[in-house]
């Protein structure tokens, strides 16, 4: 057997993690066995739609790097892939249940539904349920608008199993008597769902744990059909943190509110989408070998079912962060010079220093948008306060920086302009007067930067800066230091 997965997304909004989670699971269990993965855009719910939303799905999954094999945009043999294109299928399915006495035609109004519910009742209580043949057929002779429900089983239980969370149990009380076909004809999510899985070969359906106690709604449906059952994967929530007032920490399901919860948001943050991906992945996923690093292929290669976790996972943005800087460490030069040359033009930055920029910035950096800050000091010399130049474990000080400076001016005239060079001769001034070598090289820095934190040490900002304007802003600092 192939196995066959969907991602059925409706077009309402942005790509929420949960929802990218569940399409890369998908995608994997699919990869994993050589299965297909699907792409259907289920967008019956209109008072939700969200227009452009489509495209949101089309471009999170190419970003994501999640190719399907089927879909809206690239067809296949069981299309087509957009719900609203798919109406003419669904009741027919619908009056088939009517008549094998699985379903029923529901003629209450909006008005009684309203007061049901005013009066404490959750469900429906299956007023229409046992109408005449006569009653039913006069109703419908008169107009009335229906809907068509779902004849559940009043008693007993019902027991799937879920690769998971193993053999589920609901009361057949529990579960109501749900709406399958709307009054203006089009189905609701539940009954399209099973409809289109059956009928584009889905073999395994993957999705929210909150589906668990719903999922015999589904099965009662196939099983009134004569379908068989697909394999279920329920996957566990993830949560997000919150620190309180006092301290303490509360958890709760991942919302806005922890923070940026949209691939494309966390996007905008500066995180790779394949370090969005890899940690996805880890939120309610474990490899058999605790390891934590890996590539979309590295993934689809050691992706196991049985490695799904029934616990809540907690969306961990410090974790997150230290996945990403993990991803810019293991870049080579020239995938890592593409990501940051946007910020290297900004500076004019040329590129015989792009090698020493990779090696400096790529360990100092979670995310290539903290590069503005790093570069800053390359645009203009920040009016600093002098303080600056006092720094206990360096040994430096206002009164020592001036003498520094002074003599760092000709040292630095005269000596050959590369990393080497600068450092050796800086270290050699620092030896023939019997100091520590940071005693020149801070106040040199600071004042070369104007900032107290810098990417690289002394030599790497002169180097980056160039001869004539270290030189510059050495002068610019000494005299501002004098000027006390």
């Amino acid at each position: 057997m192939t196995i066959r997965t969907r991602f059925a997304p409706s077009p309402t909004g942005f790509m929420h993690v949960g929802n990218l989670r569940t399409a890369l699971y998908e995608y994997l269990i699919a990869k994993h066995e050589d299965g297909t993965f699907v792409l259907r855009i289920e967008d019956t719910d209109q008072e939700r739609y969200v227009e452009g939303a489509t495209d949101v799905i089309y471009n999170t999954l190419k970003i994501a790097g999640l190719k399907h094999d089927e879909g809206p945009d690239i067809g296949g043999d069981f299309g087509p892939y957009v719900q609203s294109e798919r109406l003419s299928l669904y009741k027919p399915y619908a009056e088939q249940l009517v008549k094998s006495g699985h379903a029923y035609y529901c003629f209450c109004s909006k008005e009684r539904l309203d007061s049901l519910h005013e009066n404490g009742l959750t469900g429906y209580d299956r007023h229409c349920r046992d109408l005449s043949e006569q009653e039913i057929s006069d109703n419908l002779a008169k107009g009335i608008p229906y809907v068509i429900r779902q004849k559940m089983p009043l008693t007993g239980e019902t027991t799937y199993n879920d690769l998971v969370y193993g053999d589920i149990t609901v009361p057949n009380e529990d579960l109501d008597d749900q709406i399958l076909l709307k009054a203006d004809g089009f189905p609701t999510y539940n009954f399209a769902n099973v409809i289109d899985d059956h009928t584009m070969g889905i073999t395994h359906v993957v999705r929210g744990s909150e589906y668990l106690s719903s999922t015999p709604k589904y099965n009662e449906l196939y099983r009134a059909f004569g379908w068989d059952i697909p394999t279920y994967v329920h996957l566990p929530l993830i949560m997000g943190k919150t620190v309180n007032e006092d301290g303490t920490e509360t958890v709760s399901k991942l919302s806005k509110r922890h923070g940026s919860t949209g691939f494309m948001d966390l996007i905008n943050d500066g995180f790779l989408p394949e370090a969005i991906i890899n940690y996805i992945a880890l939120l309610g996923w474990a490899p058999s070998d605790n390891r934590e690093i890996f590539d979309l292929d590295e993934l689809t290669k050691v992706f196991d079912i049985h490695g799904i976790s029934k616990s809540p996972s907690v969306f961990d943005y410090d974790k997150l962060e230290w996945v990403n800087a993990e991803h810019i460490k293991a870049m080579d030069t020239e995938t890592f010079t593409a990501h940051a040359k946007p910020y290297y033009d900004r500076y004019g930055i040329s590129e015989d220093k792009y090698a020493l920029l990779d090696e400096i910035l790529k360990p100092r950096i979670t995310r290539f948008n903290q590069l503005e800050e790093k570069l800053a000091f390359l645009g203009e010399l920040a009016d600093y306060d002098i303080s600056l130049f006092e720094h206990k474990k360096s040994k430096s000080s206002i009164e020592s920086s001036v003498k520094m400076l002074e003599d760092s001016i000709p040292l630095l005239e005269n000596t050959p302009w590369d990393r080497d060079a600068i450092t050796e001769a800086l270290k050699a001034y620092a030896e023939s007067n019997e100091i520590k070598n940071s005693v020149i090289m801070w106040p040199v820095r600071i004042a070369a930067a104007g900032v107290a934190v810098t990417p690289g040490g002394c030599a790497e900002v002169l180097i980056l800066l160039g001869k004539d304007e270290s030189l510059r802003r050495i002068r610019i600092g000494l005299e501002k230091i004098k000027e006390l």
